[in-house]
């Protein structure tokens, strides 16, 4: 009796997005005020106790006990390590970083930067890391925010803008989406120009970034980026050979991906896209999560939409979280448990306060995407400052019913990263001991 009063106490608790606090886990704190610390975080396959944060272009944290306690190493790179790292894990336990190079180690003030991506390996779970691959260079152009995902083989898909300048300010300056494959991370298939529509090189809402790929069960591979306001697609039903000939429009991206929020001297709100593979009533099923102002600039809001015909037709719009006060919900990041088909979104949330004070929260869903509820993740608010930069991606991965979130935070004018380890059963307590995968496929 007393165990049926407690679970449907924390049922209740869950339903109305006020479970009790999950222990939030330190990982960084920057030392310099022009250091990004953007996350990017994955969880091994293989060992899902093993967990594996990028921060910043070379921190890498690592954890072979669930999250309990973590180690820490750097990514050197002869051809110099920079911007933001992305990380991806394959079924093997395989572990990528996709960042960009710096040879001079000067940064933008340096021509030879930025002209290439690199890709690091490692195979020990985030402990040593192999020397770069480099791709996608091309003479003189800068390439930049790089992102990356698997395809129905393992084989690593890599996505990224390349500007004719970063933030060149001539007219005729364009940007461009750009993919390559791999089967190993070591050697790269030539490039390939997917964006047809080009966009401007200031790194503005007319530049075109955020460029993320899904590959399918079944071999096809889809990419979405922003641009123009708009979010776009392009998509193979062959592995990558063929792509469609024309940008496909989603959807409108009102206030475009790169946001004023207050706060921040810049919030980007880059698109996040999947591909449910599990073996489950919704394998295949197409899932974008995105944030726009569509009802006001000082009301952004996080949404979700589905496809069940490879992105032909998609759901209406569906709304995160229960903002009934127009504050700030920003800067989603999404993904599926391929496990169980379970759908993640964690973003940042003000609609508790009247100033800036900012939680994350986490939404969730075991029914394709139909309904959500919403849970806080963060122990305590933060309020961030105009004269902080904040980043471009937060970051989360679940895998086989957990669910670890990364997250920046401002404090006093520094930046800290911060993440939390959430079992699927603190979520889902009425799916505790049942089978995953007989819920009905709604139309």
């Amino acid at each position: 009796m007393i165990k049926q009063v407690l679970l449907s106490c924390v049922l209740w608790l869950v339903t109305q997005g006020v479970v009790a606090q999950f222990k939030n886990i330190k990982l960084y704190e920057a030392t310099s005020a022009g250091s990004a610390a953007d996350p990017s975080i994955v969880i091994n396959p293989r060992n899902v106790k093993n967990m594996v944060a990028g921060i910043d272009a070379d921190h890498i944290y690592y954890t072979n006990d669930g999250g309990q306690n973590w180690e820490t190493t750097k990514i050197t790179s002869s051809h110099g390590a920079f911007g933001n790292t992305f990380l991806v894990a394959d079924d093997k336990g395989t572990i990528y970083s996709l960042l960009l190079s710096d040879p001079s180690g000067e940064g933008l003030n340096n021509e030879k930067s930025l002209d290439q991506i690199l890709c690091h390996v490692s195979k020990d779970g985030g402990h040593v890391w192999e020397e770069a691959s480099p791709f996608g260079s091309n003479a003189s152009k800068d390439q930049m925010s790089p992102s990356a995902t698997l395809d129905a083989k393992g084989n690593l898909i890599a996505l990224w803008t390349q500007f004719d300048k970063y933030k060149g300010t001539d007219s005729t300056c364009q940007s461009a989406v750009f993919i390559s494959g791999s089967s190993s991370g070591k050697k790269w298939n030539k490039p390939v120009q997917l964006s047809q529509i080009a966009g401007g090189c200031a790194d503005d809402n007319n530049s075109l970034t955020g460029a993320m790929a899904a590959g399918g069960p079944d071999g096809k591979i889809f990419v979405v980026w922003a641009g123009h306001n708009k979010i776009r697609l392009d998509r193979s039903f062959d592995g990558g050979g063929m792509w469609l000939e024309n940008d496909v429009q989603i959807i409108n991206q009102t206030g475009g991906w790169d946001q004023k929020i207050s706060g921040h001297s810049r919030s980007q709100a880059l698109p996040s896209l999947m591909v449910d593979k599990s073996k489950g009533t919704y394998k295949g099923v197409l899932y974008l999560s995105w944030a726009d102002q569509r009802s006001g600039e000082k009301d952004t809001d996080v949404w979700f939409m589905r496809s069940y015909n490879h992105g032909d037709n998609w759901s209406s719009p569906l709304k995160m979280g229960d903002d009934k006060n127009g504050k700030h919900q920003y800067m989603p990041s999404m993904t599926v448990d391929q496990v169980t088909g379970f759908i993640y979104i964690v973003y940042y949330d003000r609609s508790a306060y009247e100033d800036d004070q900012t939680d994350v929260f986490l939404a969730f869903s075991n029914d394709s995407g139909a309904t959500f509820k919403s849970v806080k993740v963060s122990e305590f608010p933060f309020t961030p400052t105009d004269d902080t930069p904040f980043t471009g991606r937060i970051s989360i991965a679940a895998h086989n019913g957990i669910i670890s979130p990364a997250w920046v935070r401002i404090d006093e004018g520094k930046r800290s990263v911060w993440t939390t380890v959430i079992n699927e059963a603190e979520l889902f307590p009425e799916k505790a001991g049942g089978d995953k995968s007989k819920s009905k496929k709604k139309k």
